[in-house]
Protein backbone atom coordinates (compact mmCIF):
# COMPACT_ATOMS: atom_id res chain seq x y z
CA UNK A 1 0.00 0.00 0.00
CA UNK A 2 1.20 3.52 -0.76
CA UNK A 3 2.73 5.68 1.94
CA UNK A 4 0.71 8.87 2.30
CA UNK A 5 1.23 11.59 4.86
CA UNK A 6 0.89 15.25 5.61
CA UNK A 7 3.97 17.34 6.31
CA UNK A 8 3.84 20.02 8.98
CA UNK A 9 5.05 23.32 7.62
CA UNK A 10 7.41 24.00 10.52
CA UNK A 11 9.21 20.63 10.48
CA UNK A 12 9.50 20.60 6.71
CA UNK A 13 10.80 24.15 6.68
CA UNK A 14 13.40 23.33 9.32
CA UNK A 15 14.52 20.28 7.38
CA UNK A 16 15.03 22.41 4.31
CA UNK A 17 17.24 24.94 6.10
CA UNK A 18 19.94 22.60 7.31
CA UNK A 19 21.92 22.20 4.09
CA UNK A 20 21.24 25.50 2.36
CA UNK A 21 23.79 28.33 2.21
CA UNK A 22 22.96 32.01 2.44
CA UNK A 23 23.74 32.37 -1.27
CA UNK A 24 21.26 29.62 -2.12
CA UNK A 25 18.60 31.14 0.11
CA UNK A 26 19.05 34.49 -1.61
CA UNK A 27 18.77 32.80 -5.00
CA UNK A 28 15.39 31.35 -3.98
CA UNK A 29 14.23 34.79 -2.89
CA UNK A 30 15.45 36.32 -6.13
CA UNK A 31 13.75 33.68 -8.28
CA UNK A 32 10.43 34.02 -6.46
CA UNK A 33 10.57 37.81 -6.68
CA UNK A 34 11.46 37.69 -10.38
CA UNK A 35 8.43 35.49 -11.07
CA UNK A 36 6.19 37.82 -9.04
CA UNK A 37 7.39 40.99 -10.80
CA UNK A 38 7.31 39.34 -14.23
CA UNK A 39 3.73 38.23 -13.71
CA UNK A 40 2.69 41.66 -12.44
CA UNK A 41 4.16 43.22 -15.58
CA UNK A 42 2.41 40.59 -17.72
CA UNK A 43 -0.89 41.56 -16.12
CA UNK A 44 -0.23 45.23 -16.88
CA UNK A 45 0.67 44.52 -20.50
CA UNK A 46 -2.44 42.37 -20.91
CA UNK A 47 -4.53 45.26 -19.66
CA UNK A 48 -2.85 47.52 -22.24
CA UNK A 49 -3.80 45.13 -25.03
CA UNK A 50 -0.19 44.08 -25.70
CA UNK A 51 -0.90 40.45 -24.76
CA UNK A 52 -3.86 38.67 -26.31
CA UNK A 53 -5.62 35.37 -25.84
CA UNK A 54 -5.52 33.44 -22.60
CA UNK A 55 -3.14 34.47 -19.85
CA UNK A 56 -2.95 32.69 -16.47
CA UNK A 57 -0.79 34.33 -13.81
CA UNK A 58 1.25 32.46 -11.17
CA UNK A 59 1.14 35.17 -8.49
CA UNK A 60 1.02 33.55 -5.04
CA UNK A 61 2.35 30.16 -6.09
CA UNK A 62 6.02 31.09 -6.59
CA UNK A 63 7.39 28.95 -3.75
CA UNK A 64 6.22 25.73 -5.39
CA UNK A 65 8.20 25.87 -8.61
CA UNK A 66 11.26 27.51 -7.04
CA UNK A 67 11.44 24.87 -4.31
CA UNK A 68 11.00 21.98 -6.73
CA UNK A 69 13.44 23.31 -9.31
CA UNK A 70 16.07 23.86 -6.62
CA UNK A 71 16.60 20.09 -6.34
CA UNK A 72 16.31 19.06 -9.98
CA UNK A 73 19.40 18.29 -12.01
CA UNK A 74 20.37 19.48 -15.51
CA UNK A 75 18.66 17.12 -17.95
CA UNK A 76 15.61 16.46 -15.77
CA UNK A 77 12.42 17.13 -17.73
CA UNK A 78 9.81 19.70 -16.71
CA UNK A 79 6.28 19.97 -18.04
CA UNK A 80 3.26 21.87 -16.77
CA UNK A 81 -0.17 23.30 -17.59
CA UNK A 82 -1.20 26.68 -18.96
CA UNK A 83 -0.21 28.55 -15.75
CA UNK A 84 3.36 28.25 -16.89
CA UNK A 85 5.31 31.52 -16.96
CA UNK A 86 6.75 30.94 -13.49
CA UNK A 87 7.95 27.48 -14.44
CA UNK A 88 9.74 28.84 -17.50
CA UNK A 89 11.57 31.45 -15.46
CA UNK A 90 12.44 28.95 -12.71
CA UNK A 91 13.89 26.64 -15.39
CA UNK A 92 16.23 29.44 -16.45
CA UNK A 93 14.48 30.53 -19.62
CA UNK A 94 15.21 34.14 -20.60
CA UNK A 95 12.58 36.62 -19.43
CA UNK A 96 12.91 38.50 -22.72
CA UNK A 97 12.05 35.43 -24.78
CA UNK A 98 9.12 34.56 -22.52
CA UNK A 99 7.66 38.07 -22.65
CA UNK A 100 8.18 38.26 -26.41
CA UNK A 101 6.19 35.06 -26.79
CA UNK A 102 3.42 36.42 -24.58
CA UNK A 103 3.12 39.39 -26.93
CA UNK A 104 3.21 37.18 -30.05
CA UNK A 105 6.57 38.44 -31.31
CA UNK A 106 9.24 36.78 -33.40
CA UNK A 107 11.74 36.94 -30.55
CA UNK A 108 9.63 34.61 -28.41
CA UNK A 109 10.43 31.02 -27.58
CA UNK A 110 7.88 29.73 -30.09
CA UNK A 111 8.55 32.54 -32.59
CA UNK A 112 5.38 34.32 -31.50
CA UNK A 113 3.08 31.49 -32.55
CA UNK A 114 2.48 29.78 -29.22
CA UNK A 115 1.57 32.59 -26.86
CA UNK A 116 1.15 32.22 -23.11
CA UNK A 117 0.22 28.54 -23.01
CA UNK A 118 2.50 26.99 -25.63
CA UNK A 119 6.19 27.74 -25.44
CA UNK A 120 9.05 25.32 -25.05
CA UNK A 121 12.81 25.16 -24.51
CA UNK A 122 14.62 21.95 -25.34
CA UNK A 123 17.82 23.58 -24.06
CA UNK A 124 16.27 23.94 -20.58
CA UNK A 125 14.39 20.61 -20.83
CA UNK A 126 11.10 22.49 -20.57
CA UNK A 127 8.38 20.75 -22.58
CA UNK A 128 5.47 23.22 -22.17
CA UNK A 129 2.91 24.83 -21.29
CA UNK A 130 -0.24 22.89 -22.33
CA UNK A 131 -3.70 24.36 -22.74
CA UNK A 132 -5.83 21.25 -22.26
CA UNK A 133 -6.60 20.44 -18.63
CA UNK A 134 -4.54 17.41 -17.59
CA UNK A 135 -3.02 16.86 -21.05
CA UNK A 136 0.53 17.37 -19.79
CA UNK A 137 0.30 14.49 -17.30
CA UNK A 138 0.50 11.62 -19.85
CA UNK A 139 3.18 13.55 -21.74
CA UNK A 140 5.19 14.02 -18.56
CA UNK A 141 4.76 10.32 -17.86
CA UNK A 142 6.06 9.63 -21.35
CA UNK A 143 9.10 11.80 -20.66
CA UNK A 144 9.73 9.69 -17.57
CA UNK A 145 9.45 6.56 -19.72
CA UNK A 146 12.06 8.03 -22.08
CA UNK A 147 14.44 8.67 -19.19
CA UNK A 148 14.05 5.09 -17.96
CA UNK A 149 14.39 3.65 -21.48
CA UNK A 150 17.59 5.61 -22.07
CA UNK A 151 18.91 4.88 -18.60
CA UNK A 152 20.14 8.46 -18.29
CA UNK A 153 19.38 8.83 -14.57
CA UNK A 154 17.03 11.77 -15.06
CA UNK A 155 13.47 12.27 -13.85
CA UNK A 156 10.36 14.04 -15.10
CA UNK A 157 8.80 16.74 -12.92
CA UNK A 158 5.17 16.86 -14.04
CA UNK A 159 3.15 19.75 -12.66
CA UNK A 160 -0.66 19.83 -12.68
CA UNK A 161 -3.42 21.48 -10.70
CA UNK A 162 -6.35 20.45 -8.53
CA UNK A 163 -8.61 21.07 -11.51
CA UNK A 164 -6.84 18.32 -13.45
CA UNK A 165 -6.87 15.76 -10.68
CA UNK A 166 -10.26 14.30 -11.68
CA UNK A 167 -9.32 13.81 -15.33
CA UNK A 168 -9.26 10.18 -16.46
CA UNK A 169 -5.98 10.51 -18.34
CA UNK A 170 -4.26 11.40 -15.05
CA UNK A 171 -5.14 7.99 -13.61
CA UNK A 172 -4.18 6.15 -16.78
CA UNK A 173 -0.81 7.85 -16.38
CA UNK A 174 -0.57 6.88 -12.70
CA UNK A 175 -1.27 3.26 -13.62
CA UNK A 176 1.45 3.07 -16.26
CA UNK A 177 3.96 4.98 -14.14
CA UNK A 178 3.40 2.58 -11.24
CA UNK A 179 3.45 -0.55 -13.41
CA UNK A 180 6.75 0.38 -15.01
CA UNK A 181 8.23 2.22 -11.99
CA UNK A 182 8.80 5.33 -14.05
CA UNK A 183 10.89 8.19 -12.61
CA UNK A 184 8.04 10.70 -12.52
CA UNK A 185 7.62 13.26 -9.75
CA UNK A 186 3.99 14.38 -9.93
CA UNK A 187 3.66 17.89 -8.48
CA UNK A 188 0.01 18.65 -7.75
CA UNK A 189 -0.38 22.41 -7.29
CA UNK A 190 -3.56 22.70 -5.23
CA UNK A 191 -4.37 26.41 -5.33
CA UNK A 192 -7.85 25.76 -3.91
CA UNK A 193 -9.87 26.78 -6.98
CA UNK A 194 -10.26 25.01 -10.33
CA UNK A 195 -11.35 27.89 -12.53
CA UNK A 196 -14.31 29.06 -10.42
CA UNK A 197 -15.05 25.98 -8.31
CA UNK A 198 -13.57 25.45 -4.87
CA UNK A 199 -11.51 22.27 -4.65
CA UNK A 200 -13.53 21.11 -1.64
CA UNK A 201 -16.70 21.15 -3.79
CA UNK A 202 -15.19 19.26 -6.73
CA UNK A 203 -12.76 16.67 -5.41
CA UNK A 204 -13.55 14.17 -2.67
CA UNK A 205 -10.94 13.09 -0.16
CA UNK A 206 -7.31 14.10 0.17
CA UNK A 207 -5.64 14.75 -3.16
CA UNK A 208 -2.21 13.51 -2.10
CA UNK A 209 -3.81 10.09 -1.55
CA UNK A 210 -5.04 9.78 -5.13
CA UNK A 211 -2.21 7.39 -6.04
CA UNK A 212 -2.93 4.86 -3.28
CA UNK A 213 -4.78 2.47 -5.59
CA UNK A 214 -1.62 2.19 -7.69
CA UNK A 215 0.81 1.99 -4.78
CA UNK A 216 2.10 5.50 -5.45
CA UNK A 217 3.22 7.32 -2.27
CA UNK A 218 1.96 10.84 -1.71
CA UNK A 219 2.61 13.68 0.69
CA UNK A 220 0.94 17.00 1.39
CA UNK A 221 3.25 20.00 1.68
CA UNK A 222 2.94 23.65 2.62
CA UNK A 223 3.40 25.09 -0.86
CA UNK A 224 3.64 28.65 0.48
CA UNK A 225 6.99 27.85 2.16
CA UNK A 226 9.85 27.45 -0.29
CA UNK A 227 11.95 25.54 2.24
CA UNK A 228 9.14 23.13 3.03
CA UNK A 229 8.77 22.50 -0.70
CA UNK A 230 12.49 22.00 -1.10
CA UNK A 231 12.67 19.56 1.82
CA UNK A 232 9.89 17.40 0.39
CA UNK A 233 11.36 17.62 -3.11
CA UNK A 234 14.80 16.52 -1.87
CA UNK A 235 13.36 13.37 -0.32
CA UNK A 236 10.98 12.39 -3.09
CA UNK A 237 13.08 13.36 -6.09
CA UNK A 238 15.72 10.98 -4.73
CA UNK A 239 13.06 8.29 -4.24
CA UNK A 240 11.92 8.68 -7.85
CA UNK A 241 15.46 8.88 -9.20
CA UNK A 242 16.51 5.72 -7.38
CA UNK A 243 14.16 3.56 -9.44
CA UNK A 244 11.40 3.03 -6.89
CA UNK A 245 8.72 4.51 -9.12
CA UNK A 246 6.59 7.67 -9.12
CA UNK A 247 5.54 9.87 -6.20
CA UNK A 248 2.91 12.57 -5.72
CA UNK A 249 3.58 15.86 -3.94
CA UNK A 250 0.43 17.84 -3.22
CA UNK A 251 1.43 21.47 -2.78
CA UNK A 252 -1.06 23.44 -0.69
CA UNK A 253 -0.81 26.84 -2.35
CA UNK A 254 -3.01 29.76 -3.39
CA UNK A 255 -3.42 31.99 -6.42
CA UNK A 256 -4.08 35.65 -5.73
CA UNK A 257 -5.51 36.57 -9.14
CA UNK A 258 -8.40 35.07 -11.06
CA UNK A 259 -8.09 31.82 -12.95
CA UNK A 260 -7.15 33.82 -16.04
CA UNK A 261 -7.07 37.51 -16.87
CA UNK A 262 -10.74 37.37 -17.86
CA UNK A 263 -11.83 35.99 -14.49
CA UNK A 264 -13.10 38.54 -11.91
CA UNK A 265 -12.88 35.82 -9.21
CA UNK A 266 -16.22 36.71 -7.60
CA UNK A 267 -16.56 33.17 -6.23
CA UNK A 268 -14.35 34.06 -3.26
CA UNK A 269 -14.25 37.08 -0.98
CA UNK A 270 -11.67 39.84 -1.03
CA UNK A 271 -11.22 39.20 2.68
CA UNK A 272 -10.17 35.59 2.00
CA UNK A 273 -7.49 36.66 -0.47
CA UNK A 274 -6.28 39.46 1.79
CA UNK A 275 -5.98 37.07 4.74
CA UNK A 276 -3.79 34.65 2.77
CA UNK A 277 -1.60 37.47 1.48
CA UNK A 278 -1.18 38.89 4.98
CA UNK A 279 -0.44 35.60 6.73
CA UNK A 280 1.08 33.21 4.19
CA UNK A 281 2.67 35.17 1.35
CA UNK A 282 5.66 33.06 0.23
CA UNK A 283 7.87 36.05 -0.59
CA UNK A 284 7.07 38.30 2.36
CA UNK A 285 7.50 35.47 4.88
CA UNK A 286 10.74 34.32 3.29
CA UNK A 287 12.02 37.88 3.24
CA UNK A 288 11.40 38.10 6.99
CA UNK A 289 13.23 34.79 7.53
CA UNK A 290 16.26 36.04 5.60
CA UNK A 291 16.41 39.20 7.69
CA UNK A 292 15.71 37.54 11.04
CA UNK A 293 18.39 34.86 10.50
CA UNK A 294 21.01 37.28 9.20
CA UNK A 295 21.19 35.94 5.65
CA UNK A 296 20.49 39.38 4.21
CA UNK A 297 20.10 43.04 5.06
CA UNK A 298 17.39 45.50 4.04
CA UNK A 299 19.86 47.12 1.65
CA UNK A 300 20.87 43.84 -0.02
CA UNK A 301 17.24 42.84 -0.56
CA UNK A 302 16.43 46.28 -1.97
CA UNK A 303 19.31 45.85 -4.41
CA UNK A 304 17.88 42.52 -5.56
CA UNK A 305 14.52 44.22 -6.07
CA UNK A 306 16.14 46.95 -8.17
CA UNK A 307 17.98 44.38 -10.32
CA UNK A 308 14.76 42.47 -10.95
CA UNK A 309 12.85 45.60 -11.91
CA UNK A 310 15.52 46.27 -14.55
CA UNK A 311 15.25 42.71 -15.89
CA UNK A 312 11.46 42.91 -16.16
CA UNK A 313 11.52 46.38 -17.73
CA UNK A 314 14.06 45.23 -20.32
CA UNK A 315 11.96 42.14 -21.05
CA UNK A 316 8.90 44.29 -21.69
CA UNK A 317 10.87 46.66 -23.93
CA UNK A 318 12.41 43.78 -25.87
CA UNK A 319 8.99 42.24 -26.41
CA UNK A 320 7.50 45.46 -27.75
CA UNK A 321 10.46 46.11 -30.04
CA UNK A 322 10.61 42.58 -31.45
CA UNK A 323 8.85 42.30 -34.85
CA UNK A 324 5.70 40.29 -35.34
CA UNK A 325 5.99 36.97 -37.23
CA UNK A 326 5.85 37.20 -41.00
CA UNK A 327 2.51 35.94 -42.40
CA UNK A 328 4.45 33.17 -44.19
CA UNK A 329 5.01 31.63 -40.72
CA UNK A 330 1.42 30.39 -40.87
CA UNK A 331 2.68 27.58 -43.08
CA UNK A 332 5.71 26.55 -41.00
CA UNK A 333 6.01 24.18 -38.04
CA UNK A 334 2.71 22.52 -38.99
CA UNK A 335 3.89 19.12 -40.19
CA UNK A 336 7.10 17.18 -39.79
CA UNK A 337 7.74 14.27 -42.16
CA UNK A 338 9.93 11.71 -40.46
Amino acid sequence: MATTKKLAASSAGAAGKADVSSAELLSYYRDMLLIRRFEEKSGQMYGMGLIGGFCHLYIGQEAVVVGIQSVLQPGDSVITSYRDHGHMIACGMDSKGVMAELTGRRGGYSKGKGGSMHMFSREKSFYGGHGIVGAQVPIGTGLAFAHKYKGDGHISATYFGDGAVNQGQVYESFNMAALWKLPCLYVLENNKYAMGTAQARAAAGELFQRGEAYGIPGVQVNGMDVLAVRAAALEWAEYVRSGQGPAILEMQTYRYRGHSMSDPAKYRSKEEVAKVRAEADPIDNFRKLLLDQGHATEDSLKEIDREIKVIVTEAAEFAQQSPEPDPSELWTDVLVEA
